[in-house]
């Protein structure tokens, strides 16, 4: 399985931006499927936004036209372009891979607080 390390989370005002990296360890990072999740104080775990290994990304409704992802195979990493970000994206952002026989692997997250 691959290991999974988050990385650009931080305190910032609404409006603001950040970037969000997750790197993947081994050789075969583009055979996986990634995505980014959120989870806020009390709140389930949710999907932000995924990328396919062919480059297809989705999107939550609530970080459409706010949120890219994308990613650079030959880096081993995934990115999460974060804009006009709002105090409700508040949460730890964690990085998730899927691989071709569905397994899964998480990083350890990544702490995204957006002052009002």
């Amino acid at each position: 399985q691959v290991q999974l390390v988050e990385s650009g989370g931080g305190l910032v005002q609404a409006g603001g931006s950040l970037r969000l990296s997750c790197a993947g360890s081994g050789s075969t990072f583009s055979l996986y499927a990634m995505s980014w999740y959120r989870q806020a104080p009390e709140k389930q775990r949710e999907l932000v936004a995924s990328i396919s290994t062919g480059g297809t990304t989705n999107y939550d409704d609530s970080v459409k036209g706010r949120f890219t992802i994308s990613r650079d195979n030959a880096k081993n990493k995934v990115y999460l372009q974060m804009n006009s970000l709002k105090p409700d994206d508040t949460a730890v952002y964690y990085c998730n891979a899927r691989s071709p026989v569905n397994a899964i692997s998480w990083g350890q997250g990544t702490q995204v607080t957006v002052s009002s």
